[in-house]
């Protein structure tokens, strides 16, 4: 008892806490240390450091203990540290419980909030895609609009950044490596993304990226090992079958339209693998926060060498002749804040589910973006 009050003390003071604990030791004792604390369960061989940090810790049971005796002792509690100043160790018998802290609302019921993520992801993107085609309609320079999109992706995450919504999380050189590949991906479905777009229905493009959870479940397999069952290639089959049928009766069909949605689904399925694996040692906020400023850089280059001498030349007078200068900005910035919201929250709902899960996911989505686009653009 000698050896464990030369490093803790029991004195009537203000209690001191422990980090991530939610309550306080009974108001008459007051546990106190300078040295880095580590608490250790009975016949367990886990070790968990603890630090004082502001928050509350409770021990159950010693109130009542207190008001019974006046005072306690501490048969449960062992407490030891090294000649040399090392960590301390305490021992929590099973007599002695520590309170846990009550769960947060995503915790409790973690299936309705990610049913929350799907639904916000699905009704950004309806309203995403009616805001893009219609700017096409006048404006069908698809390389440009690809930038414009991640131009305003980029320039909220760098006024959320300086307010501190989110904290930037820092990035080094392996998890620039990591990101880059993530980002062409999703530079190159975008991009393919919007030439589609803008030389198709979009119902009829939508149709065609129905295949994505295919793509997906074939990377699974064959890129990263993972055992798909048969059953579930077979529940793929009606998709492929379905595409194949709209291919073949759309109205709207060219081959551009249909290439490039091809080649956005295989670059959306390797963004959504690669991204998982970039979660590891980031939050889904700004990982995509990076992956939109990477792929900002791959799509430049493009834009200017393609589109930049049309735009110059007539490109941006026809499109100011036709709406107007202050709708034809007011329409590219929405359409970009639409895209940055949906792919947020697309990337925040991949962290909360499996790459396959979040492909199929992504079907249902397209089911309401080609219903309310046939609302819309159908009359």
């Amino acid at each position: 008892m000698a050896s464990m009050m030369s490093h803790l003390s029991l004195h009537h003071a203000k209690a001191f806490n422990f980090s991530n604990f939610s309550s306080r030791i009974s108001p008459a004792l007051a546990l106190r240390t300078s040295q880095p604390v580590v608490l250790s369960l009975r016949n367990s061989p886990e070790k968990i450091p603890a630090e004082f940090a502001g928050k509350q810790l409770r021990f159950s049971g010693w109130d009542q203990l207190l008001k019974r005796k006046g005072s306690v002792e501490i048969p449960v509690v062992k407490a030891a540290a090294a000649a040399d100043g090392g960590d301390q160790e305490i021992e929590i018998s099973e007599g002695l419980k520590i309170a846990e802290a009550p769960k947060s609302f995503a915790e409790r019921f973690p299936a309705l909030v990610t049913g929350f993520f799907f639904f916000t992801w699905y009704f950004l993107n309806v309203i995403f895609n009616i805001l893009n085609k219609k700017v096409y309609n006048y404006f069908p320079y698809p390389y440009f609009v690809s930038v414009v999109h991640l131009l305003v992706g980029v320039t909220y995450c760098l006024i959320s950044w300086s307010i501190g919504l989110p904290k930037r999380a820092p990035i080094d050189k392996d998890l620039l490596g990591v990101l880059t590949p993530v980002a062409a991906c999703h530079a190159l479905g975008h991009v393919m993304s919007n030439v589609s777009f803008a030389a198709v229905a979009v119902s009829f493009t939508h149709t065609i990226k129905a295949l994505e959870p295919f793509f997906s479940a074939a990377a699974s397999q064959f890129v990263l090992g993972h055992q798909i069952p048969f059953s579930l290639w077979l529940s793929l089959a009606p998709v492929v079958l379905g595409v194949s049928m709209a291919s073949l009766t759309e109205l709207s069909f060219n081959w551009l339209g249909f290439t490039s949605a091809m080649i956005s689904n295989i670059s959306f399925t390797y963004r959504s693998i690669y991204s998982k694996k970039a979660m590891t040692g980031m939050d889904s906020t700004n990982v995509y926060a990076y992956i939109s400023i990477i792929a900002l850089l791959f799509c430049l280059p493009p834009a200017i060498l393609i589109e930049g001498p049309k735009l110059m030349q007539y490109g941006f007078r026809d499109a100011i002749a036709k709406v107007g200068m202050v709708k034809f900005v007011s329409d590219l910035f929405w359409i970009g804040m639409f895209y940055h919201l949906y792919n947020q929250i697309a990337t925040n709902t991949l962290e909360r589910v499996a790459p396959l899960t979040h492909a199929v996911g992504n079907v249902l989505k397209r089911v309401f973006v080609i219903g309310f686009s046939i609302i819309v653009f159908v009359r």
